[in-house]
């Protein structure tokens, strides 16, 4: 099964917690501070184009990259329903996407990052949104922290439900920290017209990478004015953190603009 086609259906039913208005607020903040004013902007992994679509509500024109069909199909249909319009979303991986110019800003919500698990993989999108950006253009992500994969994902079982129980997720985990890989083993559970559930299995794969790692990689690329934050209030991390909030300038000599 192709990675989200289980969850697609039930993705935002299921993540209804996500304050995506506080991370947009975040994000232009973070405008602020790196002192640019983005019209164009690009959202890696949108996935059903929750943080797309309430960016374009701030007044950005967007561009929605995924390489999941099922995601982006909820993406549109989202779009639409809300009355918006105007939003390219495309099907295209992270680590060979196109653009048909640069944008003012990159920004990769939820870990998609952390998708990125082949080697060279992070080497390859970070190039790329680093070609795709503007002179000091800012890309912004955030990345599950090496304690999140160690204490809380591990091989520990987890489900989510939503209120009204009409659709399940359980996944079991198998973290190996050798590696930094993990592997998310998910069956959702949907209620269907009559009563009945529907059962989809489908794995899905994340790689824990550390701060060195993301600094070597962003630099590497051509980023500077790296830092990493705690929370959407510009905190420092702790040991303790599990979500690193990521920001970087892109910078570009004459001869590569």
């Amino acid at each position: 099964m192709k990675s989200y086609e289980a969850l697609a259906r039930v993705y935002d039913r299921l993540n209804g917690e996500v304050d995506y208005a506080a991370i947009a607020t975040f994000y232009e903040a973070a405008f602020d501070r790196y002192r640019i004013k983005p019209q164009l902007m690009l959202d890696l992994g949108c996935g059903t184009g929750s943080m797309t679509l309430e960016l374009a509500r701030r007044g950005y024109d967007m561009i929605g990259v995924d390489a999941s069909a099922e995601m982006l199909s909820r993406a549109y249909e989202r779009m639409w329903s809300t009355g918006q319009s105007g939003i390219l979303f495309l099907e295209q991986d992270m680590r060979s996407f196109e653009l048909y110019g640069t944008v003012g800003a990159v920004v990769s919500t939820l870990d998609c990052v952390n998708y990125l698990t082949g080697d060279g993989d992070l080497d390859r999108c970070f190039s790329l949104v680093h070609n795709y950006l503007d002179p000091n253009g800012v890309f912004l992500f955030d990345v599950n922290t090496p304690y999140k994969f160690k204490h809380v994902y591990g091989d520990n079982a987890y489900i989510l439900e939503e209120e009204d129980g009409s659709a399940y997720c359980g996944w079991q985990n198998d973290y190996d920290q050798q590696s930094g890989i993990c592997h998310f083993l998910l069956s959702v559970f949907t209620e269907e017209s009559d009563g009945r559930y529907t059962r989809l299995d489908e794995e899905q794969t994340e790689r824990c990478y550390t701060q060195e790692q993301l600094t070597a990689a962003l630099q590497q690329a051509g980023f500077t004015d790296i830092a990493f934050f705690g929370d959407l209030d510009f905190s420092q991390p702790t040991d303790q953190t599990e979500r690193w909030y990521v920001a970087a300038r892109c910078q570009k000599n004459e001869e590569t603009v």
